[in-house]
């Protein structure tokens, strides 16, 4: 039997580098994109040329019943769910104090509520032996100004992880999540001079920034039979930093 993930934020960054590989090691993906429709359907047609099997499905994860249709599309095409991962997030820099009704809404909505609502589906949903794996943020355990919003939302998903993980166990799924640190990425470089990348790069122990590879594939190991006794726990992959 062959496994199924969905790929909540799949058609760029983390999502993206998960779904390929995923892809080339004989995974049905499911590449669920919310405005990105045109990179989600080039992701799942370079697997298809590849050899493997995957669709893309629009699905915005504040949409609870957009979250339950993604769910139906992927089972209807491939027949089963066994793995979810949950890359969809948004970051703002704004003080909390500064934070509106619309940007909390946005953050909270996108980084706590669509990780919610996507475990909430799959638990319901993934065949025994499943796996889930939810994206957090390094960051959640120093607190960075400005990102306020952002790791509240984090830290949430990182306490749901946990409980999820203890009232699946009985049927074998497992729930974990993976917190990137500083990663090499167009989004982080916007704005910033070389000196600037420089000098976030020094502040890692391994002396450079990550690679979004690294953290796909940290995912990937995860979602594997090899990762078979790790449960309710959260991979910080930052190089030592945070």
């Amino acid at each position: 039997m062959t496994t199924t993930v969905i790929v909540a934020g799949g058609s760029s960054g983390i999502g993206r580098g998960v779904c390929e590989r995923l892809g080339r090691q004989g995974w049905n993906v499911a590449v669920a994109y919310h405005r990105s429709g045109r990179q989600a359907a080039e992701i799942a047609a370079g697997i298809q040329q590849a050899g493997g099997a995957a669709i893309a499905v629009r699905a915005d994860v504040t949409c609870r019943a957009d979250v339950s249709a993604l769910f139906d599309r992927a089972q209807e095409a491939f027949g089963g769910i066994d793995a979810l991962v949950n890359c969809a997030g948004v970051s703002a820099v704004r003080s909390i104090a500064d934070s509106d009704d619309a940007l909390v809404a946005e953050q909270i909505g996108v980084n706590l509520l669509g990780s919610l609502y996507g475990m909430q589906e799959a638990a319901g949903r993934l065949r025994p032996g499943g796996s889930i794996v939810n994206v957090s943020s390094s960051a959640v355990t120093v607190g960075i100004p400005g990102f306020g919003l952002t790791l509240a939302a984090k830290a949430g998903v990182e306490a749901l992880t946990r409980v999820l993980a203890k009232e699946l166990g009985s049927r074998g799924v497992r729930v974990n999540a993976v917190a990137p640190g500083l990663l090499d990425t167009p989004t982080f470089r916007a704005g910033k001079t070389d000196q600037d990348l420089q000098r976030f790069a020094a502040q890692v122990p391994l002396q450079r920034l990550g690679e979004v590879e690294e953290v796909t594939a940290a995912i990937v190991y995860l979602l594997s039979p090899e990762a078979s006794w790790v449960n309710a726990q959260v991979l910080r992959v930052n190089g030592g930093y945070l």
